[in-house]
């Protein structure tokens, strides 16, 4: 794990794994930020947000961008780890119980009808619809108690970013046991049911924005504003990181 841009990413995918496999034989329950260009930017223009993003055991990079900048800066190589690819890699290894939370149940039946292709022991985990509701206003306790009872290793959350990073900051306490990650869009991209992820070129072309831009563009539009506004000082200030080190 190394800290770039304030935040403790692990890029090498099977300390990943490794990492969830031995944090679930401890008590007590714990989360990964998945971490792309917009929790990135938002967390540092927002402290708390910041806090939420670091008290989890670690983010994994969901941006094919952060590595160009860590390579231009540090000269660092490390690749992209998407929400979509651990979802599917958690899922496909059909190491563990799982629970689904978050999105509209439509979208949860088309979920779960496409991961029993990947796993048929998916047919038994539950997929419960979160109410919409300011992150306050979830009854954190009851939400646990239902998880604690399915007796589920991964808590899978997608209620976009930054609600989800702060309900599994706010969710950690009352659980005993399992590991949350937060994968945003993934639900939605795998159920066959709304949007889906970009075509391969284009992840690997570093122009999955664009594509992202024509499915939702008020939505992406206004993050992507946000992104390149604040980018050139968030360059600046970890180029500033390395001088301090140099010295």
């Amino acid at each position: 794990m190394e800290t770039f841009f304030n935040i403790n990413y692990e890029f090498d995918r099977a300390a990943v794994h490794d990492a969830i496999h031995s944090r679930l034989k401890l008590p007590g329950s714990d989360y990964i930020c998945v971490a792309d260009g917009v929790i990135l930017n938002i967390a540092n223009r927002t402290p708390r947000y910041m806090e939420v993003i670091r008290g989890g055991m670690f983010a994994i990079c969901d941006s094919s961008y952060v590595p160009l900048y860590i390579k231009w800066i540090h000269g660092k190589n490390f690749g992209q780890y998407s929400g979509s690819e651990i979802f599917e890699d958690i899922i496909r290894s059909r190491k563990y119980r799982m629970i689904f939370l978050g999105t509209q149940q439509n979208v949860l039946d088309g979920l779960k009808n496409r991961l029993m292709e990947w796993n048929t022991e998916v047919e038994y985990m539950s997929f419960h619809e979160l109410p919409f509701c300011n992150v306050d206003e979830f009854d954190y306790e009851a939400i646990a108690r239902m998880i604690q009872a399915d007796h589920a290793d991964i808590v899978w959350v997608a209620l976009g970013a930054p609600k989800q990073e702060y309900f599994m900051h706010r969710l950690k306490p009352h659980l005993s046991h399992g590991v949350m990650i937060a994968v945003g869009a993934a639900f939605k991209f795998f159920s066959g049911v709304e949007a889906k992820r970009a075509p391969q070129w284009m992840v690997d072309s570093h122009l999955e924005f664009i594509y992202r831009l024509t499915q939702e563009p008020k939505k992406q539009f206004k993050r992507c504003y946000h992104i390149v506004k604040t980018l050139p000082s968030l360059l600046y200030g970890e180029w500033r990181t390395t001088q301090r080190t140099v010295r």
